[in-house]
Formats: C-alpha cells, structure tokens, sequence
C-alpha cells in the first residue's frame, strides 16, 4: 500500500517551489532594507515555554499543540507560532544586554491541529517580524508599514488594516470585569468555549466566530472605551504616525487576536475574497513578554504573516509570480571527444549558469527535443566538426536562430544574452 502524506501537510514541487522562493526573496529583502536580520529557532520547544508565553487557556495551547514525550521524558511541542522562540532565543543567547533594539525576523513552518482548509494546513508556513527594546509607537508603525510594503511589492496594495488596542495589565481588567458583568445573565447563551474565555482571558470572548456569541455581544463593551491614559496616548500615537505616513487602517474596537500575550497594540491584514479567513496575517504589542519568559522588562512588537494565505490569495488576485526553474542552458553532445561536454558543463555551471546535459543516452534529435521542453533560452551542441574547430553551435531557443562561437567566448556570450 502507497504511503500518503500525513492530512494537514502538503507537497510543494517543482513549479510551485519557486513562487515560494520569490516571495520568501521579497521578505528577506525588504527586511534587509528596513534594518531587520534573521533568526532561525527550532521546530520544537519545551512546551512550558508555549503554556507561560501563548497562555494556557488559549485554543492553541489546549487543542491543537503538537506535543509530545522524548525518550528522557522531557515534555516538548512542535511550535504553534514564532514569537515565543524568538523571546526565548533573545534571553538565552544575551541579545537582551546588547544595544537596543533589536530587529529580528524569521520564515518557516508551524505547527497546529485543526481541521484542514484552503490557506490552513497542520504544518503551515510564517513570515514574522519582531523589535525588542522599544514602547515607542513609532516602532508599531514600522512593522505595520513593513506589512503593507510587503504586500504592495507583491502586487497586491489593497490589504486592510485593522486597528485596535487591548489595553495594559493595568486597565484591562477593567474591560474584563465590566465584560463578565454584561454576559453575566446571557452565560447559558454562550458557546462552551467562551464560558471557559469569560473565566481565563475575558477580552477573547469579543474574538469568538460563533454567531450566536456574535449577536450576543453586538453591544458589549469594548477596550478603547477603558484604555488608562498611557495606553490612551499610545494609541493615539500610533495613529499620528500612521495617518503621517499614508497607511490607511480601520478601526475596530473587537479585535483582540488569539493569544494572551498582546498588550496595547493589536492589528490584522485582511483583504476581501477569502470568506471567513480573511486574515492574511495579524501582530501586536506583547510589552510583558519577555518578563513573563524569565527576562527583565522589555517593550516588544511584532506580527506574522501566513504564507500559505498570501499565495493563496496572489493566485486569486490572478498575480502571477516569477515561477522559473531548472536550466537555462542545455548542452546536447553529439559526437566530441569523451569528457568534453563534462568540462564545458563545469565551466559553465562554474560562470554560474542554470546549465544541464543529457544522461540517457539520447539520441541527437532527442535531446534537442528535450531541451525544447525544459524550456531552456539555450542550447549548446557540441558536435565532432565543432570540436575540431574549438567551437560550439548556439541555438536561441526562442528564434531558432544558430551561430558558432569559440569554446573559450560561451560564457561571455552567453552572459550577455542573459543580461548577467
């Protein structure tokens, strides 16, 4: 019986893998150019790390964790999200006692269980982005206008911000208090899962997709009504910098995301045409993060953009990525001296040309048929008479178009037909 791949998991081939690379070049591009360098943590953590960080009453964390036993008996989770490795990484290497703050960013697979749909899959990918070292509001402007730059160099400008903010330790619970009091004769109405919300983490009841739960809360309180003052002018902040930078947003007071750690800022990327899962990304402010994973106080930022519903949308939205593989240049032997085409291919993958040769034992008219179907920009034929005269047949795929040129001149040639 054929071994399939596990439900939740996809194969990227050939063809796809390199829309992945180009927008994976993007992000690390326009990290480079914002002050931003990688970071790669592991896969897996200790799950305690997940509980304390993600909060122990939160979906992922009771649900859909990945967790698991290792031989010493140690307790550790595939990781759910990024963030609380990078935190992690940040205390334990010392990045917190150099000079401040620190830009990081990272690109790779996550892991959750949840039942499969377009654009969420088990293992699934993120592009996020995290400052450590600054409350500045200036600073949530940034990672915000690195999102909408990201999305716009894409091809796709029409992304939404949504807006909010969740208060601080010392006013949120003051919308939680006043929550649980304006639920309090609805609790029989209530999902189970925003019964246990109301008791843990109040403000993620306002987060619930339950229609019920929705109509239910249409006129609860929400958090800009009892921000305290510092978290009020931070906000405030937040959005003189970006009106002053041109970033459109929309407010809306329910947001709150999923996960216990954000304090102050909470804002998604949603754009139209995805149904329900409309989010291609979000992020938020986690100021006590850090403190809560062992660390001193340090201001922090982020946010994270799911790949999978990036490309997803991209292929919507009809915008087609530069999705080119394999070789540019063929060398189809027909003839020369034994080693010949081996030490020509060499050279040529050595100038740093895409380059590949037949294996099969084809026939002459075979591989150039094969060539034609690679879909190379060039076919080199290396024939007995061209070898004696030191030469090779250029054949422009595109024109029919042939010449010989001398063996010592193809990578110059050919470097400059490439535009290289």
């Amino acid at each position: 019986m054929l071994t399939t791949r596990p439900r939740g998991t996809a194969d990227l081939l050939p063809g796809e893998v390199e829309k992945w690379q180009y927008v994976e070049e993007r992000a690390r591009d326009l990290c480079r150019r914002y002050g931003y360098r990688e970071i790669r943590t592991p896969l897996f953590e200790h799950t305690e790390l997940f509980v304390r960080s993600v909060g122990a009453g939160t979906d992922i964390v009771e649900k859909e964790m990945y967790t698991f036993r290792d031989r010493g008996g140690r307790e550790l989770s595939l990781r759910p999200e990024g963030t609380a490795g990078v935190v992690r990484a940040f205390l334990e290497n010392g990045l917190h006692a150099g000079p401040q703050p620190v830009k990081l960013f990272y690109l790779g697979p996550m892991f959750r269980y949840d039942r499969p749909q377009a654009g969420r899959l088990r293992q699934f990918h993120q592009f996020g982005v995290e400052v450590f070292g600054s409350a500045d509001p200036a600073v949530d402007a940034e990672v915000i206008a690195l999102t909408v730059d990201f999305f716009a160099e894409l091809g796709t400008p029409d992304v939404q911000i949504e807006l909010n903010s969740v208060g601080c330790p010392e006013c949120r619970p003051v919308l939680a208090e006043r929550l649980r009091r304006y639920l309090a004769p609805h609790l029989a109405d209530l999902c189970g899962d925003c019964r246990r919300r109301l008791e843990r983490s109040a403000l993620r009841v306002l987060d619930c997709k339950n229609r019920a739960c929705r109509a239910l809360l249409a006129g609860a309180p929400t958090a800009p009504d009892y921000l305290c003052a510092p978290c009020a002018d931070h906000f405030a902040g937040l959005r003189r910098h970006l009106e002053r930078d041109g970033i459109g947003y929309r407010l809306n007071p329910r947001l709150v995301r999923g996960l216990d750690y954000y304090t102050r800022t909470a804002f998604e990327i949603t754009v139209p045409g995805l149904g329900a899962q409309n989010a291609l990304g979000g992020g938020g402010r986690y100021d006590g993060l850090v403190e809560e994973c062992g660390g001193p106080h340090v201001p922090a930022v982020g946010c994270a953009i799911g790949m999978e519903r990036t490309l997803l949308y991209l292929a919507e939205r009809g915008v087609e990525l530069p999705a080119r593989g394999g070789p540019e240049v063929y060398l189809v032997e027909a003839g020369a001296p034994e080693g010949a085409a081996a030490d020509l291919l060499r050279r040529l993958r050595r100038a740093g040309f895409a380059a590949d040769r037949d294996y099969l034992g084809r026939s002459l008219k075979a591989q150039m048929k094969h060539a034609a179907r690679l879909g190379v920009a060039f076919t080199l034929i290396l024939g007995a008479d061209e070898w004696a005269r030191g030469c090779v047949a250029v054949r422009h795929m595109e024109t029919g178009q042939q010449e010989e040129i001398p063996l010592g001149d193809v990578p110059a040639y050919l470097r400059g037909r490439l535009n290289r």
